[in-house]
């Protein structure tokens, strides 16, 4: 069985194709790029975020402990100084 012969294709129809093709290419890289620039922002902004939570957990644990410490010390009948 032989497959037919292909078709010509209009040559505005392959200046349209690569043309869509360039425009989404550079379309792709121009909001890659402004997705990287706000994704670094983010960066920045959880990293500050997360030194302030990670200071009020250690706070927190330090106050837990404070509080654990003078538990254990009344069960035991001693102070602590």
């Amino acid at each position: 069985m032989a497959l037919p012969v292909p078709v010509n294709v209009s040559p505005l129809i392959k200046f349209a194709r690569w043309t869509m093709l360039s425009a989404g290419i550079l379309y792709g890289v121009s909001r890659n790029a402004s997705l990287e620039k706000k994704e670094e922002k983010l960066k920045v902004i959880r990293a500050q975020n997360k030194a302030i939570k990670d200071a009020k957990l250690a706070e927190e644990k330090k106050r837990a402990n404070a509080v654990e410490l003078a538990e254990l010390s009344k069960l035991a009948g001693t102070t602590i100084s």
